[in-house]
C-alpha cells in the first residue's frame, strides 16, 4: 500500500509566469543609478539598490555624490501613472476639501520611506475627482483611507499592463 503524496512541493517549484524582479515598472525600464546617487529634485538617496528618503548622508558623501533625477521624479514629469482613483458621489462633492486633505496626508505618509510612491495629478472633472499616482499601492492606499475615514463603497480593477483603476463613491446626503 503506497502513501498518497501531496502536490504542494511540486506546485511550490513551479515558477512559470512569475517574475523575480519585484521592482516598480518605471525602475525596471530605466538603468540602475550608481551607488550614492542623490536626486536633485526630491533629495532621495540611492543606496543598497533602492531609492530612500530616510538614508543619512554625510558631508563627505554629498561631496562625492552623483546628482541625478530619480525614477519617480521622471515618472511625475512625464505624467505616467500606474494608479488611477475616481472619487464621486453627492458626499464627495459636498466634502471635497476634506477628501483632498486626506489624500494629501496619505501621499505624504506613503512618500516618506519609498519615494517612488507619488501623486502625479489631482483634478476635478465635473462632479468627479480624479487622482493619478505613480504606483498601484498608493492608489489602493488612498481608496482604503477614504473608505476608512468617510465610509462609502470601493471597487478595484487591475489591468494587464499593471495599472490599478479604483473607484470610491458615497451617494448619501451629507449631514
Amino acid at each position: 500500500m503506497s502513501k498518497a503524496r501531496s502536490k504542494g512541493p511540486i506546485r511550490g517549484r513551479s515558477r512559470r509566469g512569475v517574475r523575480s524582479d519585484k521592482s516598480p515598472p518605471v525602475v525596471r525600464r530605466t538603468s540602475s543609478a550608481p551607488e550614492g546617487s542623490v536626486c536633485e529634485r526630491c533629495g532621495a538617496v540611492f543606496a543598497r539598490k533602492t531609492w530612500r528618503r530616510n538614508h543619512s548622508v554625510t558631508h563627505a558623501g554629498l561631496g562625492r555624490a552623483r546628482w541625478t533625477v530619480c525614477p519617480a521624479c521622471r515618472q511625475v514629469d512625464s505624467g505616467e501613472y500606474y494608479g488611477r482613483v475616481r472619487i464621486r458621489g453627492v458626499y464627495a462633492s459636498a466634502h471635497a476639501e476634506e477628501i483632498r486633505r486626506r489624500i494629501q496626508n496619505t501621499v505624504e505618509r506613503a512618500r516618506f520611506t519609498p519615494p517612488e510612491r507619488r501623486l502625479v495629478g489631482l483634478a476635478r472633472d465635473g462632479d468627479v475627482l480624479e487622482v493619478l499616482t505613480t504606483s498601484q499601492k498608493l492608489a489602493h492606499r488612498v481608496v482604503h483611507e477614504l473608505k476608512k475615514a468617510f465610509r462609502g463603497r470601493a471597487s478595484y480593477r487591475w489591468s494587464d499592463d499593471g495599472t490599478l483603476f479604483a473607484t470610491w463613491e458615497r451617494d448619501d446626503v451629507p449631514a
